[in-house]
């Protein structure tokens, strides 16, 4: 069995979605004896931004820049390594109300027609193999979720989430450290939670 391990924070190592994604990756081998960890990090790693000439090279055109060349063979192996793995861990901090250009980008790669989905009779249907889990280790400084002052802007899990069903990852588990803002004791206890229901995950 295989585990993804992907983060995209950008603050190293006063992460709060690190350190629960790395959390989530030990919960997970110790539940799974023998897992094989492929870790990603998108912040120290960075893809290139989606542009015209990715396009181009997809449709056929020729690629004459070692930079977008290096870039297209990365993408490749995004697209790989998520076929490959049966578990996938995501570490996901909220920046501006969304993810990280860096995990937009990581995206960019993975959600290709004709690679993890296609439009068919019924509307999309996904190419990956079945029954893949996702964790989602999700951090936000505020509160966004239903009734709250702030969930208009909430374009964070429910973009994330909404991008993986639409390629057939339907079982996702999001793991919230939020409010990690509003104090220390605030932010304290968003952690003891989220390490909390790290520790009860069941395989």
């Amino acid at each position: 069995m295989q585990l993804l391990h992907i983060d995209s924070s950008v603050l190293g190592g006063n992460s709060v979605s690190r350190a629960l994604s790395a959390e989530i990756v030990v919960r997970q081998a110790a539940l799974r004896p023998g897992l094989k960890v492929v870790y990603r990090d998108l912040a120290a790693d960075k893809a290139l931004h989606l542009s015209a000439e990715h396009i181009a090279a997809w449709q056929g055109g020729l690629v004459n820049d070692a930079n977008l060349g290096a870039d297209l063979a990365k993408g490749n192996a995004y697209l790989d390594e998520l076929f490959a793995a049966d578990l996938i861990v995501i570490g996901a901090p909220m920046y501006n109300f969304s993810i990280p250009s860096q995990l937009k980008a990581w995206i960019d790669r993975v959600v290709v027609a004709g690679k993890t989905f296609r439009y068919g009779p019924n509307g999309p249907e996904s190419l990956l193999p079945k029954n893949k889990k996702v964790f989602i280790a999700s951090s936000r400084g505020n509160f966004y979720g239903s009734g709250t002052p702030s969930a208009a802007l909430e374009h964070h899990e429910s973009y994330l989430t909404g991008v993986l069903v639409f390629i057939g990852l339907s079982d996702v588990t999001i793991v919230r450290a939020e409010g990690l803002a509003l104090g220390s004791a605030q932010k304290e206890a968003a952690i003891g939670l989220a390490r909390a229901n790290i520790a009860a995950m069941a395989a």
